[in-house]
């Protein structure tokens, strides 16, 4: 009876013919934009986990489409970037034929789920007439002052054979390979994302709609410190060693001082450094061990002292002992601390193993004064500091900061643990970076006009591991003329990471074909922001932190009209296997959904996807659940044939023709209404799940309302019948709110329903305040006798019905989950107790 292939295929052609969801310039009508994380098009193709997102902005665009919005939904491709070069390799093709390959197979199984995107504005990272604005940012930056040339050591991947920025890594592994990273000086391009620092941290004040697990996990990332920056003067020497602390009032207790083994002082100062073999034994030790090993809290502190080297305490003048020590980075603050071992815990360690001084300046604020050596990391009050003996630990902070600053010691300072972005790959798979080296006149830019510097073929594209990029072996490609005084140059041949291209990608789509500029201000101005972004969490310290700093840059440079870009973001939960473990080819537990969407229907698959549980908690996937959906849709479609059975011919095109009773029964009525501003809600708040509930419910109802003669009737009885079914505009309604999550179905029965032009083209409908008062009550939900939520439901709702919409819910489904319901005690219009094992 549902044919969902045939329909489904019906209606993908007619949105393809009449090009419905093609986005028009209506500057008359209030705009919605609604954007998806673009995927990375890899050789494996999409598993049932990837489309959540995706169904989850769809049903949002379809419902805005509805109320009227001009709604910009488009779709296009991250294709830059290792994963494909790696596939390209162990594969024999071009990374270009390879992409070519992959985004057919994405964007095939993307149109087969029904997805209301923009085609005409799909936009390709790896397209010269794309990448060619990525690289005029890049050279407005470099313009700017805002990229510079790094030869420091940086993250190095021993299997990819490229550098990595910080945000490339999990747990101190490359994030693409797990191979541990080892530390390589490598010359490199890098930008100035801290100049930045501050107004990220702070910009995130204007992002009310975001949510704050998000928002904690950029303050992490950018880490912004309020602190000392303290000046200990070397014996015998004119220099002196800077550290940074939060912790100044600790510093009568600092006992000897710590220096990251990269810093250049070591090395500045070797002939006054006694035991210098020693030292650089250490120093050739630790050099290549990862940030994870060496800032591991488990793993036992390493170091040596520095013997000749000793400095003063500029507070009590001193004299303090200098080690060097792995568990210290050069990347934060200024590579050097102060080591106070009873008020640090990792100084404390290292304190213990080396039986160093440990002196006690700070105590708890309840008087209790701690008695020899003690570990005490709290703030409280100063005790043996001088003249900033006892005050609180805050008070002394700003006193002795002032103290520094006045007899010019130190300053205050701010210090950021992000670092700058380290924006160069050893590979070839990515945008050229634009600049060209001179020996006459140093490194200069690609003229705007020669833009874009296009990536050129090759046959042998495999990295090199030397930090060289394959590039610089094509000389016809690498030399050419400067552009500033017409001598030999060389093109940079490092090529730029794989976020570059996806900065800021999301103001392509709004002018996806403009040859002239990056994007149309006046386009932009309408468009722009984003007004609800989905993605991946795994993102909230990399691609969200990179685009929000891309489009600030773009902000200052008066291309964009707004601070921000995304009003609004939104977390995909993970979906997980059926063995509920995450989908791999590892584990063989990815489900492919072209075969989920050939057995069970793409509206099947779209509908199950929203009903697992709520949208930003990982789940796991059930096959039986999908079948669930299905059931649910040919239920609606089983009430249509009945409907028209029941009617006959002639009665059902009366039907059709609102030649009906004035009002369906008013039960219906009410839960209809209710229906509608739940629905309406939940999409709101993607509380998808609980809005299938409540739809199922509704539908449920279809057989309580309608007790009519199964059998034919004639045209006599034909109003008789009419008293005992549902209106035929209430109906409409509930095929409008199921549209956003079924289209193909609900386009298929708003045709048969007598109406001309597509449901996404009719309005979305109305709850009448009126039909829904006083019809409703708060009915409390309980697991174990303990409260867990209160649903406002209908009056007359059903222990089965009550049970489902609780269910539904977030707050209660944790309590359940995994456990077996021994009990329900429901009690109509007040309460329902769900007691477990």
């Amino acid at each position: 009876m549902y044919n969902h292939q045939a329909i489904e295929k019906k209606w993908q052609e007619i949105w393809r013919t009449t090009k419905l969801y093609e986005t028009k310039q209506d500057k008359k009508r209030p705009k919605y934009y609604v954007l998806d994380m673009f995927p990375y098009p890899s050789g494996a193709g999409l598993h049932v986990g990837h489309p959540k997102g995706y169904i989850a902005t769809d049903v949002l665009a379809r419902f805005r489409r509805m109320q009227g919005y001009n709604v910009l939904h488009p779709m296009g491709w991250d294709a830059f970037g290792l994963p494909t070069e790696n596939y390209a390799i162990q594969n024999k093709i071009h990374p270009r034929q390879a992409t070519e390959k992959n985004i057919a197979t994405y964007k095939k199984q993307l149109e087969i789920l029904g997805f209301s995107y923009d085609w005409s504005r799909e936009v390709n990272t790896t397209d010269p007439q794309y990448y060619k604005w990525t690289q005029w940012a890049f050279l407005e930056m470099f313009k700017k002052g805002l990229v510079y040339e790094s030869n420091e050591p940086i993250n190095w991947c021993p299997s990819c054979k490229t550098g990595l920025a910080n945000e490339d890594l999990e747990d101190g592994r490359c994030e693409r390979c797990g191979s541990e990273v080892e530390q390589k000086p490598l010359r490199q391009w890098v930008i100035k994302i801290t100049k930045y620092a501050e107004r990220l941290l702070d910009d995130l004040d204007k992002l009310p709609d975001w949510e704050e697990p998000i928002k904690e996990m950029q303050k992490n990332w950018i880490g912004r410190s309020e602190g000392a920056e303290i000046n200990f003067k070397i014996i015998d020497s004119a220099q002196h060693i800077s550290v940074f602390t939060t912790r100044v009032d600790t510093i009568f207790g600092c006992t000897y001082i710590v220096l990251a083994p990269e810093h250049p002082l070591i090395q500045e100062l070797q002939p006054q450094i006694k035991n210098w073999p020693e030292v650089a034994e250490y120093l050739e030790a630790v050099k290549n061990k990862t940030v994870l090993q060496r800032t591991d809290l488990n793993k036992e502190k390493t170091g040596i002292i520095l013997e000749g080297l000793n400095v003063i305490n500029p507070f009590n003048n001193e004299a303090v002992v200098v080690f060097v020590a792995d568990y210290v980075l050069s990347s934060y603050g200024t590579g050097a601390v102060m080591a106070v071992p009873a008020h640090d815990n990792r100084d404390w360690e290292f304190a213990q193993k080396y039986n160093l001084t440990i002196k006690t300046v700070v105590s708890p604020l309840n008087g209790n004064r701690l008695v020899g050596p003690t570990l005490f990391t709290e703030d409280g009050l100063l005790r043996e500091s001088g003249e900033f003996s006892n005050l609180e630990s805050a008070a002394a902070r700003i006193k002795m900061t002032r103290w520094l600053e006045k007899n010019r010691l130190g300053a205050s300072r701010v210090n950021y643990k992000i670092k700058d972005w380290v924006f160069s790959r050893q590979r070839y798979w990515g945008e050229p970076i634009p600049l060209i080296h001179c020996d006459k006149c140093g490194v200069v830019p690609v003229p705007e006009e020669s833009l874009p510097v296009v990536l050129p073929e090759v046959d042998s594209y495999e990295p090199t591991g030397t930090g060289e990029s394959p590039l610089a072996a094509m000389t016809d490609w690498v030399n050419v003329a400067c552009p500033k005084c017409g001598g030999a140059g060389k093109r940079e041949t490092n090529t730029m990471p794989q976020w570059g291209g996806s900065c800021w990608y999301y103001l392509r789509y709004i002018d996806p074909h403009n040859d002239r500029a990056l994007v149309d201000k006046h386009l932009e101005k309408y468009w722009s922001p984003v007004d609800f972004y989905v993605g991946g969490a795994e993102h909230a310290t990399r691609h969200l932190i990179y685009a929000r700093f891309w489009h600030k840059f773009l902000y200052d440079l008066g291309v964009v009209k707004y601070p921000e870009p995304f009003i609004k973001f939104k977390q995909v939960g993970l979906i997980m296997g059926e063995d509920n473990r995450k989908m791999s080819k590892r584990w063989g537990n990815v489900i492919n959904p072209d075969e989920m969407v050939a057995q069970f229907g793409a509206d099947a698959v779209r509908v199950y996807e929203m009903f697992m549980g709520p949208f930003d908690q990982a789940t796991s996937w059930n096959t039986n659940g999908l079948s669930g959906a299905r059931k649910f849709l040919e239920r609606v479609l089983e009430y249509f044939y009945k409907t028209q059975e029941k009617l006959g011919e002639e009665g059902f095109q009366a039907w059709i023709s609102n030649k009906e009773p004035k009002e369906s029964p008013k039960e219906f009525l009410t839960l209809l209404h209710q229906t509608i501003k739940k629905v309406s809600e939940d999409i709101e708040s993607f509380h998808f799940n609980t809005a299938i509930s409540q739809m199922m419910i509704l539908r449920n109802s279809f057989y309580k309302i309608d007790q009519g003669d199964e059998n034919n009737l004639s045209k006599n009885k034909f109003e008789s019948v009419l008293g005992k079914i549902i209106k035929k505009s209430d109906f409409e309604k509930f095929v409008q709110i199921l549209a956003p999550f079924a289209p193909h179905l609900s386009e298929e029965l708003w045709e048969r329903l007598g109406n001309k032009d597509s449901i996404f083209q009719s309005t979305w409908p109305q709850y009448d305040k009126k039909l829904i008062k006083d019809e409703t009550i708060n009915l409390v939900v309980q697991v174990n006798g303990k409260l867990r939520a209160t649903l406002s439901v209908a009056l007359d709702i059903s222990e089965k019905e009550a049970l489902e919409l609780a269910r539904a819910e977030e707050g209660v489904e944790k309590w359940l989950s995994d456990k077996e319901i021994i009990k329900v005690v429901f009690v109509p219009g007040k309460l329902l107790n769900i007691v477990v094992k």
